[in-house]
């Protein structure tokens, strides 16, 4: 297992904190949350995507550390996976063409789910798995997450996992178009690049959902104290 890892330079601009501040009277749309009803959502962290990119193996500790602290409050950790079928259905061969359309179909790896997901993950038995077969996990008809998360009354979803700006970024929007509380986490996402990934913090940020960091995020669950918000 390749162990060399690196996290994202993340920065949302200043100019567009002072916006949402002026707009709104604070920096961040969602100031505490119920763990009980909040759900850690784990995207596409299997061996294609982490194998290859050192960023996304960065980001494993900082997801490992979001699932212990929301299981220990009574929160639910989803881990999910791509299905073995090309994320735009019918229109992949021709979009990809055939080579990149059968190999974008195989990305989840075959067997149990839990075995397909990298091996460096933290995985419990009261954890959910799911597979999608869209880039969005939120996406109706694509994945059976979103009923899963309203019967269990889930009302905020933290998104991590890869690629911040494909499969992350169309699931965050999918989640707050339903009405869920949105929370990405910066650190705990991964893209090929840093301006990859800082387009999709700027874009859900100003959009569709609150941008914090893993250690926010903690304290927000209530397991650790102290952690002064980044202000760059």
């Amino acid at each position: 297992m390749q162990t060399d890892s690196r996290l994202h330079d993340w920065r949302i601009d200043c100019r567009e904190y002072a916006r949402q501040e002026r707009r709104r009277g604070r920096r961040h749309a969602y100031e505490s949350l119920d763990p009980a009803r909040t759900a850690l959502i784990v995207i596409d962290m299997v061996p294609f995507f982490a194998a290859a990119n050192p960023y996304v193996r960065g980001i494993v500790p900082n997801i490992g550390r979001i699932a212990e602290a929301l299981r220990a409050a009574g929160g639910l950790v989803v881990w999910v996976l791509p299905a073995d079928q090309p994320p735009l259905g019918r229109a992949s061969t021709e979009f990809y063409g055939p080579t990149v359309g059968e190999i974008f179909a195989a990305t989840g790896g075959e067997g149990p789910l839990r075995a397909r997901l990298w091996p460096a993950l933290d995985v419990r038995p009261d954890d959910v798995l799911v597979e999608k077969t869209a880039y969005s996990a939120f996406f109706p008809g694509r994945s059976p997450l979103p009923p899963l998360l309203a019967e269990r009354g889930v009302d905020t979803v933290l998104i991590t996992g890869t690629l911040t700006n494909v499969c992350c970024e169309s699931s965050a929007r999918g989640a707050a178009t339903t009405g869920l509380r949105v929370l990405m986490v910066a650190d705990a996402n991964a893209a090929r690049c840093d301006r990859d990934h800082n387009a999709t913090l700027h874009t859900i940020y100003r959009s569709f959902g609150d941008v914090r960091t893993t250690g926010e995020v903690l304290v927000l669950i209530g397991r650790q104290e102290g952690a002064a918000p980044r202000t760059r």
